[in-house]
Order: C-alpha cells, then sequence, then structure tokens
C-alpha cells in the first residue's frame, strides 16, 4: 500500500509535520513511516558540536520516534517508525524509495536565507524524492 514518509527529529517543527502526516494518512486511508535519522552526518545536520556531545544519535533518534508513536497513537492510522543510519535528508529518501510513498512530509524549519542555499533538510528532500513533497510550515 502506497503510504506517506515523514522525517522527525523530535523538535517541534518536525512534531508539527508528523501530525500533519497523520492527518493526510487519515484522509486518504494511507500508511504513515517515520523516520529518525542518526549517525555522524545526521548529527553534523544539526551541528559539529552535536558529534561530539551525542555520540552518534541512536538515542536521540530512537526518543524522537517514541515521540512520534505517542502522537500517532490516537490519531487512527496505521504508521511504523525506522531508525536509519544516515544523513537526514538521505535517511527519509531512501526511506520513501524502499516504501513506494506517494508523499513525503517534512517541516519547514531551515527553509530561510543562508541555510537554504547551503542546503536544509527540506530542500535537499526536495531535490531527491521519488515522489512528491509537502512542505509543512512549522514557524
Amino acid at each position: 500500500m502506497p503510504g506517506i514518509v515523514v522525517g522527525t527529529d523530535g523538535s517541534s517543527g518536525a512534531r508539527a509535520a508528523v501530525l500533519e502526516a497523520a492527518r493526510l494518512a487519515e484522509a486518504l486511508k494511507q500508511r504513515v513511516v517515520v523516520v529518525s535519522a542518526y549517525g555522524t552526518n545526521a548529527m553534523a545536520a544539526v551541528s559539529p558540536e552535536a558529534v561530539a556531545h551525542a555520540g552518534d544519535g541512536r538515542d536521540a533518534a530512537e526518543e524522537a520516534l517514541r515521540a512520534a508513536k505517542a502522537d500517532l497513537a490516537g490519531a487512527g492510522v496505521e504508521f511504523d517508525v525506522r531508525a536509519v543510519c544516515a544523513g537526514p535528508a538521505d535517511a527519509i529518501v531512501d526511506v520513501a524509495k524502499l516504501e513506494d510513498a506517494d508523499t513525503i512530509v517534512v517541516g519547514s524549519r531551515g527553509m530561510r536565507g543562508a541555510r537554504r542555499l547551503l542546503g536544509s533538510v527540506p530542500n535537499a528532500v526536495s531535490h531527491k524524492a521519488p515522489c512528491s513533497v509537502y512542505i509543512v510550515r512549522t514557524d
């Protein structure tokens, strides 16, 4: 069954994207797959200091997925979660390809100014995605 892939890092913006993915999935009778990235590439996307202080970030990714599960449990939609060792954009796009997803949902965080030019996660996903990308305004 085609579905919706949504990325989370546990932030409030990512939570908004997860909730919007649930709303879409309910309306379209689709399944949601929530992805959280970890590894030095995933942590470096947040900040270089995060790599030194958080190891590979697997614990943070698992915590973000636990929060997403709690949000989705009451939403009445079928869902799955995946912690993926990769950079955030690559993790989301790779899972979308594996799942043959119809839509990727991401939050808009990082889509302004210099970060947009340098390559935010939503920007990278929109360029690499094998399907439609829905960018949720999160600010």
